[in-house]
């Protein structure tokens, strides 16, 4: 029994290490991009946990994916976000798409490939821009938190070429996300008095 144990733990343990989540991929990183591996990648990777807007369903808080990938709701009018207070230091709005902290306020954009308000007029290379350098559009506007862009930098080219085949496939939604409101910068501190 033991002689068929050790090889099945050994063959287990390597499938699991071998993919994230400890599911099967569905190709190798050197398979190239593809808009499959994408899909596994922005599911694993948990994109719809903030850019598809949450609603209240029959058995509480769920994502709304007619809205998949669309980003905060233009239709959601936000009231000005609270102040960060005591040991809190950010604040998420109610469909989890909105979110405000030392670094002002951001909204999740639309991933979709609408060609006004989503990533329709993005190339590739704009897209691996954005992540690889925490851009907006590769070289706009910073990309504020909570994206994390600075662990999606560290994903191969063919991953991110692949995430950005599969958004260009998912339907496009047409959504005007609001823009972000960086923080104001910190007052300059005061000059030494004279001597």
């Amino acid at each position: 029994m033991k002689k068929f144990l050790l090889p099945l733990g050994t063959a287990l343990a390597v499938a699991v290490l071998s993919s994230p989540l400890g599911i099967a991929e569905p190709n190798s990183p050197a398979a190239g991009p593809s808009v499959e591996r994408g899909k596994y990648l922005v599911i694993g990777m948990g994109c719809n946990d903030c850019h598809t807007p949450w609603r209240m369903g029959p058995n509480g808080p769920e994502q709304d994916m007619t809205r998949m990938l669309s980003g905060h709701p233009e239709s959601l009018k936000m009231p000005p976000a609270p102040k960060p207070s005591g040991p809190w230091s950010a604040s998420i709005a109610a469909p989890f798409t909105a979110f405000a902290g030392p670094w002002g306020v951001s909204y999740a954009a639309n991933l979709t490939p609408d060609q006004n308000t989503g990533i329709g007029i993005w190339t590739e290379d704009m897209f691996v821009k954005a992540l690889r350098l925490g851009k907006h559009m590769g070289t706009s506007r910073p990309i504020l938190p909570p994206m994390p862009w600075p662990a999606y930098k560290n994903l191969t080219d063919d991953d991110l070429k692949s995430i950005f085949a599969y958004l260009k496939s998912v339907p496009p939604i047409t959504n005007h996300v609001p823009d972000s409101e960086p923080a104001p910068p910190p007052p300059a501190p005061a000059a030494a008095p004279a001597k």
